[in-house]
């Protein structure tokens, strides 16, 4: 299963939900581009978790820390890598599902796609938790679009 997407600009997820963290890298964004990081933030919240009563009753703050590929708030045209650390996890409370796939997550598709040695604790790689960097990836980019009117 390929976790990276894109051609022309390159996202690639990493980690699990109950990891020690969840991130992202993008390629493709061009040196010299200014990154609104408040404006950021605001789009994150809108997915962070335990914000409404649809959503996780799992609390996480989702403040993305940049490795690389930003100096200040400005691209330096090097692939963009940020990360979130896990804060609130309870991989115990999994340990009764781990042979019982549960309705409507991927619990089974994992289990048939890597067996014994999936992480099923949160979901795992297939946790909604992942839709965090996504959402890194996607601010950002948005960012470019609307400088380009669009």
């Amino acid at each position: 299963m390929s976790s990276s997407y894109g051609k022309n600009i390159k996202l690639t997820i990493f980690g699990q939900s109950h990891s020690k963290g969840i991130g992202m890298t993008l390629e493709g964004i061009p040196a010299g581009k200014k990154i609104d990081f408040e404006k950021l933030d605001r789009f994150m919240e809108r997915r962070a978790p335990g914000r409404n009563a649809f959503s996780t009753t799992r609390k996480e703050a989702d403040k993305p820390e940049f490795l690389s590929g930003v100096v200040g708030d400005i691209t330096c045209g090097t692939p963009i890598a940020a990360v979130i650390m896990n804060t609130n996890t309870r991989s115990q409370d999994y340990d009764i599902l781990k042979d019982i796939p549960r309705p409507g997550h991927a619990d089974y598709t994992g289990f048939i796609r890597y067996g014994e040695n999936r992480d099923y604790t949160g979901g795992g790689h297939f946790s909604g938790r992942l839709t965090a960097p996504m959402c890194i990836a996607g601010g950002i980019v948005l960012q470019l679009l609307e400088e380009k009117g669009i």
